[in-house]
């Protein structure tokens, strides 16, 4: 017999309970615990120096970790388990200590009287708007389990293109990398050499491009440290203000409009902003809602004004293709497409053809 320790919830009282159960498995102490009508939250060899409660909540998952997540869940639901069954059979499968933190707490929620969108929807660093907005919609059709496989098959594309972004990042950033290598080892050691041998000749001078670089070379030699002290707290100070609204506006300026990355940056966005509406359209979503969700889920301030702008002539009765033909922020190849969706009645289809180009 095994030693958990485990958090759980008194349904009756509200109250939570942290104590000790012995069991084989982490399986067999949740069954003794609904034994005892506790609502398991948390349950944790004891001794495996597993993260806490509330440090697992804050843990980022995976993205491979919720594409399971919603695959089985999309499974069980299709076979006929109620859904507070399904998800406790997910949360016992899942190998993510994380998830199954926030799978618990869906569970409790769910069991309250909560719908599986609201529960959710309390944890927003696991489960975007996009999602959300996806389950709300397969609870209202009654085709939850559809919806969720559609979200699983997204979350793999999604991971997939940005795989391929950061593979095609690796080798420029190399080459910053071995520029910055390359250009430090002549400062601090191949410049000294010049100086030495220059100094030796009477009445040479050296030119002034040679005499700065002499200058940052002593800097860098004698004064290390402080350069690693402005470059840390640039790095921090920078990263800090990209988070600001102004400062994201640049950085997604520089990301839409550098080159080479600026058309890379362009696809990835036209290809998030197309996979994400057809998913949405697809599980019968509204339009304007599909719009407004997925103005969020591209994550680039530019784009997002042009489909706010968009969403506003729609609104008026503007087909959505017109409402972005010519938008400087928006590839051509998007409102082509819509149109011929809207022409042919198969948004969904010329959408999910939009993103794998």
């Amino acid at each position: 017999m095994l030693n958990y320790t485990y958090t759980a919830r008194n349904p009756i009282s509200g109250e939570k309970v942290k104590a000790e159960v012995q069991a084989q498995s982490e399986q067999d102490a949740f069954k003794l615990l609904r034994k005892q009508n506790l609502v398991p939250i948390d349950i944790k060899l004891e001794g495996s120096g597993s993260t806490s409660f509330l440090t697992a909540r804050f843990h980022r998952v995976k993205t491979k970790d919720k594409v399971l997540f919603s695959r089985q869940l999309s499974t069980l639901i299709n076979a006929g388990l109620p859904i507070i069954q399904s998800l406790r059979s997910v949360s016992l499968q899942s190998s993510s200590k994380q998830l199954k933190v926030v799978v618990n707490e869906v569970i409790n929620d769910v069991e309250a009287g909560q719908s599986l969108s609201a529960a959710l929807a309390k944890h927003p660093a696991v489960f975007n708007q996009v999602y959300i907005a996806m389950v709300a919609s397969g609870e209202t059709s009654g085709t939850l389990d559809k919806a969720l496989d559609r979200l699983a098959n997204q979350q793999e594309k999604d991971a997939d293109i940005i795989s391929k972004v950061r593979g095609a990042m690796a080798y420029p950033a190399i080459i910053v990398v071995v520029m910055v290598a390359v250009v430090s080892f002549m400062l601090v050691k191949v410049l000294p050499q010049v100086q030495i041998l220059y100094a030796g000749l009477p009445g040479v001078s050296l030119p002034l491009i040679t005499r700065v670089l002499l200058a940052i070379s002593r800097a860098l030699i004698h004064y290390w440290w402080m350069v690693l002290i402005v470059l840390g707290v640039l790095i921090v100070g920078g990263t800090r203000w990209a988070r600001t609204l102004g400062g994201k506006r640049v950085v997604d300026k520089i990301k839409m409009k550098a080159w080479p990355v600026g058309p890379l940056f362009m696809k990835m966005y036209m290809a998030r902003f197309s996979r994400t509406a057809s998913t949405l359209v697809a599980s019968g979503v509204p339009l304007i809602q599909v719009l407004e969700v997925t103005s969020k889920a591209v994550n680039n301030v530019y784009v997002e004004d042009s489909i706010k702008r968009a969403i506003e002539k729609v609104k008026t009765g503007k087909a959505l293709s017109e409402a972005l033909t010519n938008d400087p922020n928006f590839l051509e190849l998007v409102p082509n497409m819509l149109r011929i969706g809207e022409q042919s009645g198969s948004m969904e289809d010329m959408l999910g053809k939009t993103a794998d180009y």
